[in-house]
């Protein structure tokens, strides 16, 4: 279990959703008892460090940081060498940096969605897995429903810890995923929506009024991560290019245009994959909003110091 590999008193861990997920989260999920998270992929080496020695200043508990393998991973060295305790990669192949990893001490978990994936991850040494199905929000590797991959996943890994991830909102969500072999759940939208995130209000807001039909798992915001499918909720932007025929870049309705700004007053383009965060202005509901299906049990914006007992007290009623 993944509650007693890495010391922590609920089985929940929060998903490391790009930028929207900084080291007051991370830190605030860890310090709750549950395992925070932060996503480095975008960040420099100097800002990784930082942004770790900032979680750590708030708290001795696990987290992990995490990288998107369909970029280099620039910070991974620095993030080791700032004392990073675990390191998990999605989107891409691991195995030239799990000896690195293992060298400095920490833990490794990657991101898989096959059984064939899993088999080799667990051949390669990874610590524990991380099983997604395509309900998660932001960019999505799978192609098969969480539920139906679990078990599958579970069984290849053996003795490995499992971590499920994709569409989980709520705690019915976290206790069918345990049922099923999990050895914890991952949730990134439910910690979207919560006061430590770095999400733009008007995005909290959206996530509260949501329902899971409101998300579509599409290619409409591809930015810098060209043809990267990922699950939104549904907005003027997705609209107006389905009601195109979902045009090729170069004939979208409305590319190039300036939606709004971020807080550096530097232009957000309509079609961007940046999520609107804090200090963002201009038609922030036009832009990127990733939500996993698990959207539809977000009814609120608690601190996470306040969800993660209350997830699991949840859990525990199914």
């Amino acid at each position: 279990m993944t509650t007693a590999l890495f010391d922590l008193t609920y089985p929940i861990w929060q998903a490391p959703t790009g930028s929207i997920a900084g080291p007051e989260l991370a830190a605030s999920v860890s310090s709750a008892g549950g395992m925070g998270a932060m996503a480095l992929t975008w960040t420099s080496p100097e800002q990784a460090v930082a942004q770790i020695r900032q979680v750590r200043a708030q708290t001795a508990r696990p987290f992990q940081v995490n990288f998107a393998l369909a970029f280099p991973p620039h910070a991974l060295p620095a993030s080791l060498e700032a004392g990073a305790p675990i390191v998990t990669f999605s989107w891409g192949d691991p195995s030239p940096y799990l000896a690195q990893i293992h060298a400095a001490g920490a833990k490794v978990g990657v991101q898989v969605t096959n059984v064939e994936g899993a088999r080799r991850m667990v051949g390669l040494g990874a610590d524990f897995l991380i099983c997604q199905g395509f309900e998660a929000g932001g960019h999505v590797q799978s192609t098969q429903s969480l539920f139906l991959l679990l078990p599958q996943i579970v069984a290849v890994a053996e003795e490995l810890p499992v971590v499920a991830a994709g569409g989980i909102g709520d705690g019915k969500g976290i206790a069918q995923a345990l049922r099923l072999g999990a050895a914890a759940a991952m949730l990134g939208t439910r910690f979207v929506a919560t006061q430590e995130s770095r999400a733009h209000p008007d995005y909290k807001a959206r996530l509260v009024a949501a329902q899971a039909e409101a998300t579509a798992l599409t290619v409409c915001f591809d930015g810098d991560w060209p043809y990267a499918a990922h699950r939104v909720l549904r907005n003027s932007t997705l609209e107006a290019w389905e009601a195109a025929g979902s045009p090729p870049v170069g004939a979208r309705p409305g590319e190039g245009e300036v939606v709004g700004t971020n807080a550096a007053g530097e232009p957000i383009l309509r079609y961007a994959d940046t999520a609107p965060r804090q200090g963002f202005a201009g038609d922030t509901p036009a832009m990127c909003l990733y939500a996993g299906t698990g959207c539809h049990a977000i009814h609120d914006v608690p601190s996470a110091t306040d969800l993660l007992p209350r997830l699991w007290q949840e859990a525990q009623q199914f």
